[in-house]
C-alpha cells in the first residue's frame, strides 16, 4: 500500500470496530504473522495464533465487553494511539470487569498490525 494513503488512525478503528463485533476472522486479518501483543494484563503474546487463542479466550468469558475510544491519534506514519474504557461482565459468575488506559497499535509495511501495546490506568488495576 501506498505510504501517503495508509491512515493508521483509520487501521486502529478498523480493529477496534472487528473487535466490537466479535469479528475474529477480521481481527485476524489486521495482525501480521509475527505480531506482539503487549498487555499489562495479559503479559507479551507473540505470533497471530497465539493472539487470537487469546482473544478468543478473553471473549469466551467476557463476550458482552462494551468499549469506548475516547481520543484517538496518529503517532507516526505506521503508529496509532486511543485512550479506551471498557466494561464487561465474566459470563460464568456475572462478576463486573472495569478497565480504562492507552493502547499503542505500530503498523508494519504491509498496513497489519506489528505490535500492541496496552497499558491500563492504574486506578484499574
Amino acid at each position: 500500500m501506498n505510504e501517503l494513503a495508509f491512515d493508521p488512525v483509520a487501521a486502529l478503528k478498523h480493529y477496534h470496530a472487528a473487535i466490537d463485533d466479535l469479528d475474529f476472522e477480521a481481527i485476524e486479518a489486521c495482525f501480521a504473522p509475527d505480531a506482539e501483543y503487549v498487555s499489562d494484563g495479559v503479559g507479551a503474546i507473540v505470533g497471530r495464533d497465539a493472539i487470537m487463542a487469546a482473544f478468543r479466550g478473553y471473549f469466551a468469558v467476557y463476550g458482552d465487553q462494551v468499549s469506548k475510544d475516547e481520543t484517538v491519534a496518529a503517532l507516526s506514519p505506521r503508529a496509532a494511539w486511543s485512550r479506551w474504557r471498557l466494561d464487561a461482565s465474566d459470563a460464568a459468575t456475572g462478576v463486573r470487569l472495569s478497565r480504562s488506559g492507552v493502547e499503542t497499535v505500530h503498523f508494519d509495511a504491509n498496513c497489519r498490525i506489528a505490535k500492541v501495546e496496552v497499558i491500563d490506568d492504574a486506578a484499574a488495576r
